[in-house]
């Protein structure tokens, strides 16, 4: 039951927060801020409902170090969005045309922040989290990447490669981040610096969602395998090859620290839990 109260409060939050910022849609400042208090709550209510269901810290939200790791998460984030759009920029498929909307761009900020903090808490705190346990990393790793994916496919301009893609680049890739860092923070970190970048800084298309201008008044256009077509850049191959790279480098990264749980049966989730724990 632990698995549905988490996700039953952490969903609430975010329908919730999602209501109230789709209704400032055109208001910036507010949206920012309606953002970043749905975020903050969402954060508080995951802490406190794994605390009630769990008995436990809860270290993967702790707030020691959290500013650190959100930070380095984010740079992560922006640095592959950005290799995906020098990519195909230099293929001559991403045009700029001058300066877009700043007001714009704080706007997706809020909105970024709250969907990138609601997701990972929905994904990797409860879900992938949970079924680590029971299943070891790489089942775990798999089955949430599928999820995250499939989530993707009510969006508008949604197509099965788009919702392949993001099952890799982002279900795969986030939960790595998670298991090599044991903490929330990194992965939401990334999550916001991907999405804020592909709106907020390249105005381009976010898993099939038009969003508003960003800093760059730009567009996209030539071979949809390079440029992702309506889907957006997420769809493109780019996107794929830089996501799989992190990926792996996270999943190394996890089992040098020896972070990574393998399959285990019932006698074996003690274990299991000591390792999480680290």
């Amino acid at each position: 039951m632990r698995v549905v109260w988490q996700l039953v409060a952490v969903v609430a939050v975010a329908l919730i927060g999602s209501q109230c910022v789709a209704a400032a849609d055109g208001h910036p400042w507010l949206t920012l801020v309606l953002g970043l208090v749905t975020a903050g709550s969402a954060v508080f209510v995951y802490g406190w409902v794994v605390r009630r269901t769990e008995h436990r810290p809860v270290t993967e939200a702790a707030r020691q170090g959290a500013g650190a790791a959100l930070g380095r998460g984010t740079w992560i984030g922006l640095a592959l969005f950005g290799a995906v759009i020098a990519n195909i920029a230099l293929l001559g498929d991403y045009h700029v045309h001058g300066l877009g909307s700043a007001s714009g761009a704080v706007g997706l900020l809020g909105f970024m922040a709250a969907a990138a903090v609601t997701e990972e808490l929905l994904f990797r705190g409860v879900l992938f989290r949970i079924i680590e346990e029971r299943t070891g990393t790489w089942i775990a790793l798999a089955l949430t990447g599928v999820l995250f994916g499939l989530s993707h496919l009510f969006n508008p301009h949604a197509t099965l490669w788009g919702a392949l893609a993001i099952a890799i680049e982002a279900g795969g890739m986030l939960a790595a981040a998670y298991a090599a860092t044991r903490t929330l923070w990194v992965p939401i970190g990334v999550h916001f610096g991907w999405n804020f970048a592909a709106a907020g800084v390249f105005s381009t298309e976010v898993s099939g969602n038009d969003t508003a201008q960003g800093l760059l008044k730009a567009t996209t256009s030539g071979p949809v395998p390079v440029t992702g077509g309506e889907f957006g850049p997420e769809g493109s191959l780019y996107s794929l090859l830089f996501c799989v790279l992190a990926m792996l480098a996270f999943l190394r990264l996890a089992h040098r620290r020896g972070r990574l749980v393998p399959r285990r049966g019932r006698a074996g989730r003690a274990a299991a839990t000591a390792t999480l724990a680290r």
